[in-house]
């Protein structure tokens, strides 16, 4: 199901929430570019009213500014946001997998193998330079480590680490280019990791990663 079959399953201020977030997301609606919602009713097709909500959520992601009379735009980046996102992503998925490997049964280790597969596929392609999955390697990336601690026993937990994934995702797909295979490399120890059982391995092999995606975005040039 694409982004657009899911239309008839919501009503228009979720559809229109999903989307926006999704385009700021992927640097469709770029840093710092303002959000005209004359413009947006008619890109998104949906009521200005509906929209000054759907923006107003957003802002409480950190997604949007919204500026009072003079309307909304998307809230733009800086290396600052960036170091601090890392920072609290591995607070919340260092927590997460120290529940979910110890509490993780069969069907956990089947959900972490599964999505790992999924994953290791994906960017087999992109390392052959066929960089059109990229795509497909940002949802599966979050799969990934969505199972690594989907065993923690906290929606509230996996909450938070989604939305905070998705902001520091953001940087990463602003900067436009996959980390190759150390990137691969990391995902393989980390389910390894998993299947042991080791905590602390893990969550040093996650800081490992994270703050190695921290400098590759940074050496790109592309965020201020």
């Amino acid at each position: 199901m694409n982004r657009y079959d899911k239309e008839r399953l919501e009503t228009a201020s979720e559809m229109a929430f999903r989307l926006i977030r999704e385009d700021i997301i992927a640097g469709k609606l770029a840093p710092g570019q303002k959000l005209r919602l004359e413009q947006l009713k008619d890109s998104y097709a949906v009521s200005v009213s509906t929209l000054r909500e759907t923006l107003s959520r957003l802002a409480s992601e950190n997604l949007v500014l919204a500026e009072g009379q003079r309307g909304f735009e998307v809230a733009p980046v800086s290396i600052t946001e960036l170091e601090n996102l890392g920072d609290l992503r591995l607070l919340l998925e260092s927590h997460a997998i120290g529940l979910s490997f110890k509490a993780g049964d069969l069907d956990w280790e089947a959900r972490v193998v599964a999505a790992h597969h999924k994953l290791a596929a994906i960017e087999r392609q992109l390392l052959r330079g066929d960089l059109a999955r990229t795509v497909d390697w940002v949802r599966f990336d979050w799969e990934f480590h969505q199972a690594l601690a989907s065993a923690c026993g906290s929606a509230v937990l996996m909450d938070a680490l989604s939305s905070t994934f998705d902001r520091f995702l953001r940087y990463h797909l602003l900067a436009k280019s996959f980390r190759g295979k150390p990137v691969t490399d990391d995902h393989r120890h980390l389910l390894d990791l998993a299947m042991g059982r080791d905590v602390d391995g893990a969550r040093a092999m996650m800081t490992q990663h994270v703050r190695s995606g921290i400098d590759h975005v940074i050496k790109s040039g592309l965020i201020a």
